[in-house]
């Protein structure tokens, strides 16, 4: 579970520095503009250059820190073994895709995080372990430079909600209704509180065929060539580097999509938008649910 961050304070892969701790903060880098890919083209024969698509790259944030005990130059070691040990995390470290998330608290707002690999802890000067203090710096590389809310949000959709195709029932009485009094009551609205586009991650439990998904502010749309039993489930995650779509947990489905799906273009955006979805199911039990984290631009 997450330690509770206060303001100023930095949780690196489970161990938490910054104010109010033993370790002290003296610098970050790497909190402003992420690196850009620019790909500008000179134009022939003329001053100047074309502007082409500017790609953000890889979010790095550089701590330069203290470990302050003062009169006991082994809890100082232990406090750094422990910011060694957070980068070097076996079950993160050698597994390909598994990532360390970094979470930062700054005043007026919860605490917001990235995720990637802790890079390096380089303690500069140990000997000065026996009067309390060890110099360290630290380096954390995100893989996607968008700061993430904290918390997870998400919604649930049974089929029947969003695949009803209306009709009435006899004898008819007025007045006459959709049944949808307030739009805003269907269970398939998400809000993104943050600034950019968020991934979201889908999980489609059967019995189900041909499921389809879709966010109606944007248009874009997954449909899924595949029929799901009674426990089964297709998972997608939409973020780079971890894109995949797997059935039960284990087989590659990223074949049953559709040539129009686009998984790299799959995103919540930035406020208030509503998800729906169809497919067969004749047991009403086939549900869809979608989680996210906020996007943000900046911490």
């Amino acid at each position: 579970m997450a330690a509770d961050l206060q303001d100023w304070q930095i949780d690196l892969a489970g161990v938490v520095i910054g104010h109010g701790t033993d370790v002290l903060i003296e610098d970050i880098q790497g909190l402003g503009s992420a690196p850009l890919r620019a790909a500008d083209v000179p134009i022939p024969g003329e001053d100047g250059a074309f502007a082409g698509v500017d790609l953000q790259d890889a979010r790095t944030v550089r701590i330069l820190a203290g470990i302050r005990v003062v009169g006991n130059p082994a809890a100082a070691l232990d406090r750094l073994a422990a910011l060694v040990r957070a980068g070097a995390d076996e079950a993160i470290r050698l597994n390909a895709g598994r990532l360390a998330v970094l979470r930062a608290k700054r005043p007026g707002q919860p605490a917001r995080c990235l995720f990637g690999r802790v890079r390096r802890v380089d303690a500069t000067a140990v000997a000065a372990a026996v009067h309390g203090w060890i110099p360290v710096e630290i380096e954390f590389q995100a893989t996607d430079p968008l700061w993430q809310a904290d918390t997870s949000s998400g919604v649930t959709l049974p089929l029947d909600v969003a695949s009803a195709k209306g009709g009435f029932s006899a004898p008819l009485k007025a007045p006459i209704t959709t049944g949808v009094a307030n739009p805003s009551a269907r269970p398939g609205w998400m809000l993104n509180a943050g600034d950019r586009s968020a991934w979201p991650s889908i999980h489609i439990t059967g019995p189900v065929t041909n499921p389809r998904l879709w966010i109606v502010e944007t248009g874009r749309a997954l449909d899924l060539a595949i029929s799901l039993g009674d426990g089964e489930y297709v998972q997608i995650e939409t973020r780079p580097a971890t894109r995949t779509v797997l059935r039960n947990g284990t087989g590659n489905a990223a074949g049953s999509l559709t040539a129009d799906s686009r998984l790299d273009l799959f995103r919540i955006p930035p406020g208030r938008c509503e998800l729906r979805w169809t497919a067969t199911d004749y047991t009403n039990t086939a549900r869809l649910a979608v989680t996210w984290r906020d996007a943000y631009t900046a911490l």
